[in-house]
């Protein structure tokens, strides 16, 4: 079985045909680049050979190369192995973007085309962008682009010199930069394709029977070159680079490697011929893979998020897919769910006490398809069927035949035990029953249900049409089914699951709320609040504390707080945080939705700045910390409570940790989360720092046991639980 196959047919058009064995997506492995290498040759030595067609035996082209064996070329051969095998691949690409042409004149060659049949990523645009012309089908669902820069490496088969080359700078830097995917059509009028066709292997076929020589040679191989937009060294090129360099650092705040190297790519490549240009791509592409970042990013955020999503750590039951689902509240959180559960093709029955409050969360649906459709991402079709999947009631009947039930009422205790045995007693005997919580102990609120082995907590993040992540919490009498069923429920929503098992905050709160607490916490210290959030920010946090407070709401802590208060009695530690929420709360300032918090804002609730008043209350004291102090704070406050959650058995795999913390609340993407930033830092330096940050600031620093453990020991988190959890 190989990867590649060749059809030649009698009008001397040869098919290439990429479809590798058992996988729904081609993906580039070297033994499949070594296959396709061996068709060229055979193409271009072929007398009968007039061009040659690169298409795909399944519904979409590539979906880019396999990381795995990216990370096998580190593994086995270092740095040195990296480049080898990424110059592999130029040499490859290289030699069908000549087809087989005299290296003086440019004449002699074969044209070769490509022909989409839908999306194409990654390598999957790559080898493309080195054919002679580019034909895509007309297909609406397809993605094309080089996403390669959001799991921290940038495109390094040629792609970054290619699109540069072809574009120019400025215009490739949202394709290269921000990964921006478009579809067919679009990518047509970025000039990163060339045609939208019916047939696009037909369209193929008929261009290499009928190329001129002229057409097969690229702009940057012709005598005469200028980059579009000017080269580095011309006047137009000098500013887009200078403007360029500003934007990547403002945008990574320069704790993203892949970003600087990429622009440092694309600079020093369009200084020299072409060659040499790639050359210099793959050097920093090496230097990328190289860098500590980039394999956590990628061990993350795509072998670890793939791993989840496919059920890595799903319990040994029947197929659970779920056909009718009841959501309870229609709130923006059960909106959310029913909104995302349609979407997927599920029964929804979305309840809540009054008809209105239900029609009003079925309307939330209406509006995102509604602007879904004016971006021409959706159609009037699909908007109908999806919203004709969504019952709006105030009748629990209407939950008879649902297998699994969502409940998204108010968090209340009482509220919630009162819908659960409304609920259940309509409901077949072997749904389940979830319940949406972020504090709420699971094993608590399975109390008002009658089967607790079938009551599980399923927490989504807001706003849930857009947040990847999905925690499932087990409680103390939670069966394997529920469990098995939570997951398949939300691999159907296309959602990242993490399990974990029932504790106050579960996993995600229980981190990030310390992170918040500490950024108020240093507010009443007198730490300048300018330097907390950027602090934040240069450690690679989306939002500094005092922000992301007031995005979540200051009444959604203070409450947060008097709950926890009351649960923790003389242990609660977090009073001097409370006076500075409390306080806010009283002044009316709860926020962005009040349009007042920690920050100021316009009528319009555009943040303006960190509120003046907040500094005549607390004062910025004269001496203030070091940058380096401030950061060490705001990320042991979350990462040793990560550590505490996987000793108690919170967590039960660090892969959840770590793509949980990134998914769930932004935790510094480059680090590859919480376990993955430790192992960076070392076991022994996360322990002195620890110890350190205890004795000038308290107990809540104190280092735990098993970071003390594994300091002694020198291990790291991915040594010692990481290989066990995978091979499992």
């Amino acid at each position: 079985m190989t990867d590649f196959t060749m059809e030649k047919g009698a009008d001397g058009a040869a098919i290439i045909t990429w479809d590798v064995p058992n996988k729904s997506m081609n993906v580039l492995s070297l033994d499949g680049a070594a296959e396709l290498n061996r068709l060229i040759d055979e193409a271009l030595a072929d007398e009968a050979v007039k061009g040659i067609v690169i298409t795909s035996g399944k519904k979409d082209f590539a979906g880019g190369m396999d990381l795995n064996v990216i990370a096998g070329m580190k593994n086995n051969g270092g740095a040195q192995g990296v480049f080898d095998g990424v110059m592999t691949l130029h040499h490859l690409l290289r030699k069908i973007e000549r087809a087989g042409m005299d290296p003086k004149t440019l004449k002699g060659g074969k044209p070769i085309a490509a022909a989409l049949p839908g999306t194409a990523l990654g390598i999957g645009l790559e080898l493309p962008l080195s054919t002679h012309r580019i034909f895509a089908a007309d297909n609406l669902k397809a993605k094309i682009g080089l996403p390669e820069i959001m799991v921290g490496i940038f495109p390094g088969a040629g792609g970054t010199t290619r699109l540069t080359r072809k574009l120019g700078a400025m215009m490739a830097a949202p394709f290269l930069l921000e990964g921006k995917l478009s579809d067919p059509k679009k990518a047509k009028a970025a000039g990163i394709i060339d045609e939208v066709a019916e047939d696009p292997v037909a369209a193929a076929r008929d261009w290499v029977l009928n190329a001129k020589e002229a057409d097969l040679v690229k702009p940057w191989d012709q005598k005469g070159y200028k980059m579009p937009g000017g080269e580095p060294f011309h006047p137009a090129g000098f500013m887009t680079f200078v403007g360029a360099s500003a934007m990547v650092h403002g945008k990574t705040m320069g704790v993203y490697p892949a970003a600087k190297a990429l622009l440092s790519a694309v600079y020093e490549g369009a200084m020299v011929p072409f060659d040499q240009a790639l050359k210099i791509e793959a050097r920093w592409f090496t230097n990328v893979l190289m860098n500590p970042s980039s394999g956590a990013m990628i061990r993350s955020l795509f072998i670890n998020k793939e791993a989840l999503e496919k059920g890595a750590n799903r319990p040994d039951a029947p197929d659970q897919t779920v056909k009718k689902v009841g959501v309870l509240g229609a709130g923006m959180m059960g909106a959310g769910i029913a909104y995302v559960s349609a979407m997927a093709g599920i029964e929804v029955v979305l309840i809540d006490a009054k008809q209105e409050a239900a029609d009003k969360g079925k309307s939330y649906s209406t509006a995102l398809l509604d602007k879904a459709i004016s971006r021409k991402k959706s159609t009037e079709e699909k908007k109908a069927e999806v919203l004709g999947l969504i019952t709006a009631t105030t009748d629990y009947a209407a939950l008879s035949g649902c297998d699994l039930i969502v409940e998204a009422v108010f968090e209340d205790t009482g509220v919630k035990a009162e819908v659960t045995k409304k609920a259940e007693a309509v409901i077949p005997a072997d749904a389940i029953f979830a319940t949406n919580t972020s504090t709420l102990p699971i094993s608590e609120l399975a109390k008002a249900s009658a089967r607790p082995e079938q009551f599980i907590g399923i927490h989504f993040f807001s706003p849930v049409d857009k947040m990847l992540l999905v925690e499932i919490i087990k409680g103390a009498k939670t069966g394997p089914v529920a469990v098995a069923k939570a997951l398949d429920f939300v691999r159907q929503i296309r959602k990242t699951p993490i399990v974990v098992n029932d504790a106050r905050f579960f996993y995600a709160n229980r981190c990030i709320i310390p992170y918040i607490n500490e950024g108020v916490r240093m507010v009443a210290e007198g730490v300048n609040p300018v330097l907390i959030e950027n602090a934040a920010k240069l450690m690679g946090m989306p939002l500094g504390p005092l922000q992301l407070v007031d995005e979540t709401s200051i009444d959604l802590g203070v409450k947060i707080a008097k709950a926890t208060r009351a649960a923790m009695g003389d242990a609660y530690p977090d009073s001097a945080v409370d006076e500075v929420l409390f306080w806010l709360a009283d002044e009316g300032r709860l926020g962005r939705k009040s349009n007042s918090g920690f920050y100021a804002y316009d009528d319009a609730g555009k943040r303006l700045g960190l509120w003046e008043g907040l500094e005549a209350k607390y004062p910025i004291a004269d001496e203030q910390p070091d940058l380096t102090e401030v950061q060490h704070r705001l990320m042991f406050a979350q990462t040793l409570e990560a550590v505490r959650a996987l000793e108690e058995g919170v967590l039960e795999d660090i892969r959840e940790g770590d793509v949980g913390a990134i998914l769930g609340w932004g935790f510094a993407p480059w680090s590859g989360g919480p376990f993955s930033w430790l192992d960076m830092l070392g076991a022994g330096r996360a322990a002195e720092i620890s110890d350190g940050l205890t004795e000038r600031h308290g107990a809540r620093f104190e280092t735990p046991k098993l970071l003390r453990e594994m300091a002694q020991k020198g291990e790291s988190f991915y040594g010692r639980f990481g290989q066990q959890k995978q091979a499992a």
